[in-house]
């Protein structure tokens, strides 16, 4: 009666042990953990010092008439590109061809009173340039022909004053204007050239050490798929603000998708050789202390690192000899499947 008691641990509902379904044997397979490595190698990081800027044209002019009138010919649009030289607006010049015509006039009536001069003081007129210098000069002045010239160029500037012409080639900007309406102590317009753009941002007076005029930048747009347009410091002003902050300008190369005063991200990069660089999700966090895992015959091995720089990628380290960790060149980090690994886990590593 006594075996027969002692028996019977050893059924499962009316069952033997050797009867137990596969699935129940399951779960005292040890799990597995499929994984991904990379070698451990010193490279040249990348520091990466991340900030918001704004861009500005490097060349941006707000245009005026050098007249005042009634503006009757606009030739553009917003956003419009003009070359060098390409008339912009027009204004009504009636008046302005009235005056140098009026001006042209007295040139030629003051230049008969110059020419009777000089023959009044017995030098041939079809000889006048061999009159000396200072007579010529005098008959100029007493003749009225001096002031009828500068009458004269200053008639020509304000015809020219009435054409609106571009003094560089860019897109144009900001018209208020409309045909008809008269001008304003008010530009006009402002005319932006986009082929380079400055982008000013700010660093904090402790990163004032990484920054340098013609390091690299990268500038890409809020919302953007991700490209970016390279460029270079161009100044570092030396004065910190109330803030405690730097003003830096960095200059790159313009391209379709900028506009004046878009915001932008700015990434300031200075390479640092010999490091020990691995993915930033290699890393993690055990204990509230960093570590990575590393694979060792089918196990994981947790070490203790110590992050000291990081990009947008990846983390330059170093192993936390505080807690006896060491690494070397070669060893292979996990950098995927790590987040629940211990120390020891049992990991495979994954087929490409």
């Amino acid at each position: 009666m006594m075996a027969a008691v002692a028996l019977l641990p050893a059924c499962k509902d009316g069952k033997k042990a050797s009867e137990l379904t596969d699935e129940s044997k399951l779960q005292y397979t040890p799990e597995v953990n499929e994984v991904e490595v990379v070698p451990l190698k010193r490279e040249t990081f990348q520091m990466q010092l991340l900030a918001n800027g704004k861009l500005s044209a490097a060349q941006k002019s707000a245009l005026y008439f050098a007249e005042s009138g009634q503006i009757v010919a606009i030739n553009v649009q917003n956003g419009g590109s003009v070359g060098q030289g390409a008339v912009i607006a027009r204004l009504d010049s009636r008046e302005q061809e009235s005056k140098l015509e009026a001006a042209r006039i007295e040139v030629e009536r003051t230049r008969l009173e110059y020419l009777s001069f000089l023959a009044g003081q017995g030098y041939a007129v079809a000889d006048s340039a061999s009159v000396p210098q200072d007579v010529r000069e005098l008959a100029a002045i007493r003749s009225g022909y001096a002031a009828a010239q500068n009458s004269f160029a200053q008639a020509r500037r304000a015809l020219d004053g009435t054409v609106l012409r571009a003094p560089f080639g860019g897109k144009v900007a900001d018209i208020k204007l409309k045909r008809w309406d008269r001008t304003t102590a008010e530009p006009f317009c402002a005319l932006i050239a986009d082929r380079t753009f400055d982008v000013e941002f700010s660093a904090l007076e402790s990163e004032y050490p990484f920054l340098q005029k013609g390091q690299p930048v990268r500038v890409s747009l809020f919302g953007d798929d991700g490209s970016s347009v390279k460029g270079t410091i161009k100044s570092i002003n030396p004065a910190v603000d109330k803030n405690g902050q730097i003003l830096v300008t960095a200059t790159v190369p313009g391209d379709s998708r900028m506009l004046d005063g878009m915001n932008v991200k700015v990434i300031v990069e200075r390479a640092l050789p010999g490091q020990l660089v691995v993915p930033k999700k290699a890393v993690v966090i055990r204990d509230n202390l960093e570590v990575l895992f590393r694979y060792n015959n089918g196990k994981s091995d947790w070490v203790y690192v110590n992050t000291l720089k990081a990009n947008s990628e990846s983390f330059a380290i170093q192993a936390n000899a505080d807690r006896g960790a060491e690494l070397h060149e070669g060893d292979l980090i996990i950098v995927s499947g790590n987040l629940n690994l211990a120390d020891g886990s049992k990991v495979v590593i994954k087929e490409e």
